[in-house]
């Protein structure tokens, strides 16, 4: 059987969980269209403020709405952010003081959090340079929540829990929201005061409910992932008790200033348009990551999640077990992509990353992942991470042209 073949095949076997995605895509739209109508959007709130960005009543209808989808006190939705990175780092460095600790529950954080926290480089102000603390829970040896050692992790000084919903670049399970909302409750059994954190990178959109909706405290993530709907063109957002979006947002302004600053440079269409489209765009990512797995564990290759279990995320990893396969991947990704096809994904080293990086990014945005990417780092075991996919047709095209480069394990 041939590639094309495997492919149909596939389609024809996940028929019905597309399906379902597309009752779930329903489900969200339902929910972003109450609040535009509560919140009275017209076309009026498209005009920005230039300057500071004082009294932008644009802005301030779009974290209304934001808010509320997200089931949150507030939000702080801006395109000063330069990534979720950045927004991550504002809502650790706006709740946490000298003295505090933060406790990562998900094992290791995001790679690029790692010089944020402190864990490498030195002397670029990260959190354990002002004298925050950092110990982290990891994960069992099946790459689970360690349950038993959250249940008695949370000491008086432990200000933060930071939850990581996506896997990044580990090989375990994106967290369902059910996961998260027992976290919180363990968290919160021990110390009622520690903030519960969520990085909510690749995750908006992919259940009905989000973390804030079960008890989170604060979450952060980015625009040009999923909550942008593949056309916002910067910007992240954090969300969550009022206080501490708040204090997140004099962080990346300055105290004083916090939120009420901040002019929006005519994209307010773009955004408020985003975050309309963002269910539909992140129902065909789902739908591509689970093409993804499905053909790829026929091939014979370990895929994390598994061809038929529920999203949790916008990532489909799969592992291919050598750096040539791995270039060879992204390359053919990069060749069926709308943008720079002409291009041949090399590694190189990344901002942020301990790891060189190989990744085929063909997108309108540059580094959305909620457009059809692919990027992997250069260590063992060679894991790709496949993310996003407007429309999940293209990455049927794209998949047929990299399983053939990578053939059989």
């Amino acid at each position: 059987m041939n590639s094309l073949e495997q492919l149909q095949q596939a389609e024809q076997a996940l028929l019905p969980i597309f399906s379902g995605i597309d009752a779930q895509v329903k489900q969200n739209l339902q929910k972003l269209l109450t609040a535009f109508r509560h919140h009275n959007v017209g076309s009026h709130h498209f005009a920005g403020v230039s300057g500071y960005g004082h009294d932008d009543l644009g802005r301030e209808t779009l974290d209304k709405v934001f808010a509320e989808v997200m089931g949150a006190e507030a939000a702080a939705v801006r395109v000063q952010f330069v990534s979720g990175t950045h927004a991550i780092a504002c809502a650790l460095y706006g709740v946490l003081r000298p003295g505090d600790e933060m406790l990562s529950v998900a094992g290791a954080p995001y790679d690029t959090l790692e010089e944020v926290i402190g864990l490498r480089g030195q002397g670029q102000g990260s959190l354990i340079d002002f004298g925050i603390s950092y110990r982290q829970l990891d994960l069992t040896p099946q790459g689970n929540i360690d349950w038993q050692a959250l249940s008695q992790a949370v000491r008086h000084n432990t200000s933060l829990v930071l939850i990581q919903r996506s896997c990044g670049y580990s090989w375990r399970s994106s967290l369902s929201i059910a996961e998260i909302a027992k976290i919180i409750q363990i968290v919160k059994q021990q110390n009622p005061h520690t903030v519960c954190f969520v990085d909510n990178c690749y995750g908006e959109f992919i259940e009905t409910r989000e973390p804030t909706q079960v008890g989170a405290d604060l979450m952060a993530g980015s625009l040009i992932k999923n909550p942008g709907g593949t056309i916002v063109t910067a910007g992240g957002y954090i969300a969550g008790r009022a206080d501490l979006v708040e204090a997140a947002a004099c962080r990346l302004t300055a105290p004083g200033i916090g939120s009420a600053g901040g002019a929006t440079f005519d994209q307010l269409r773009l955004l408020f348009q985003g975050l309309f489209l963002a269910p539909q765009m992140v129902g065909e990512a789902m739908k591509g990551t689970h093409l993804t797995g499905y053909v790829f564990d026929k091939l014979g290759y370990p895929v994390n999640p598994a061809p038929l279990a529920p999203r949790r995320d916008v990532i489909q990893a799969i592992k291919l077990g050598s750096a040539e396969k791995l270039i060879a991947f992204c390359k053919a990704i990069q060749r069926n992509s709308p943008i720079g096809s002409y291009l041949d994904p090399i590694p190189d080293d990344m901002p942020g990353y301990e790891s060189q990086v190989v990744m085929a990014g063909g997108t309108f945005i540059e580094g959305s992942t909620l457009e059809f990417s692919a990027d992997g780092p250069l260590r063992e075991p060679y894991v790709v991470y496949c993310q996003g996919g407007t429309h999940w047709t293209h990455v049927a095209i794209a998949l047929e042209a990299a399983m053939e480069a990578v053939g059989v394990p």
